[in-house]
């Protein structure tokens, strides 16, 4: 059963563990809550600080935009963050989101698409990113069609970051035309007050635990 975490009383925001061992902690972020702190007092309040109340000395390993919800991966010892670090940095680590975007996209006929596309900072409009073929690293994004809303002129995605560059979800999809429901950074001011929120979501994560060597895998379905 999912451990509600203390909640600090200027934030109305949920935070809740699915999973903790001696190794690791799986969070459930909401939407709207920073992964770690900001700059400003007003910032501080975050899911790294969350958990770092009942389960002191928690590491972050990754993060989740501010905007996004779902699942994220925190450490209880150093040496287990450095091992799921660099189990993301070599791409061991399963990854799947769940996305609402604006339009139908034709699912294409293996199943699976690719975007691939480069992407750079926007120096001028930090923390925006572009795509910059000049410049920009090589991104590459999976996806695939879960289900098409015709009258709302809406399709459900499952999407499977190969690389994980800034915005990389988001980005991809808007540059391709798809521009995920409610993002206030890559959708026009129409396909952004379609949603309250942004409507993406990190709905599963699978890895080899760094004790045990065992798969584990956790998943947590979006609630739009």
């Amino acid at each position: 059963m999912a451990t509600p975490l203390p909640e600090p009383a200027f934030s109305d925001s949920p935070l809740t563990c699915l999973h903790a061992d001696d190794a690791l902690l799986v969070l459930a972020k909401p939407a709207g809550l920073l992964s770690v702190p900001g700059r400003g007092a007003d910032k501080q309040d975050c899911a790294s600080a969350r958990a770092s109340q009942p389960w002191p000395g928690a590491l972050v390993v990754h993060r989740l935009d501010m905007a996004t919800s779902g699942l994220l991966l925190m450490a209880r010892t150093p040496a287990v963050q450095r091992a799921l670090s660099q189990a993301f940095a070599e791409r061991e680590v399963e990854k799947r989101y769940q996305a609402i975007v604006q339009g139908c996209m034709a699912a294409p006929a293996s199943g699976w698409g690719d975007i691939e596309l480069p992407i750079a900072a926007d120096w001028e409009r930090r923390p925006l990113r572009v795509i910059d073929h000049a410049h920009g690293k090589p991104s590459h994004t999976r996806w695939r069609v879960l289900a098409i809303d015709e009258a709302a002129q809406t399709t459900r995605v499952e999407l499977a970051p190969v690389t994980g560059r800034t915005h990389q979800l988001r980005l991809h999809l808007a540059a391709i035309g798809h521009a995920i429901l409610g993002d206030a950074l890559y959708a026009d001011t129409a396909v952004q007050g379609r949603a309250p929120r942004l409507l993406l979501h990190a709905a599963r994560l699978a890895f080899a635990h760094p004790i045990n060597g065992t798969w584990v895998q956790y998943a947590l379905p979006p609630d739009f």
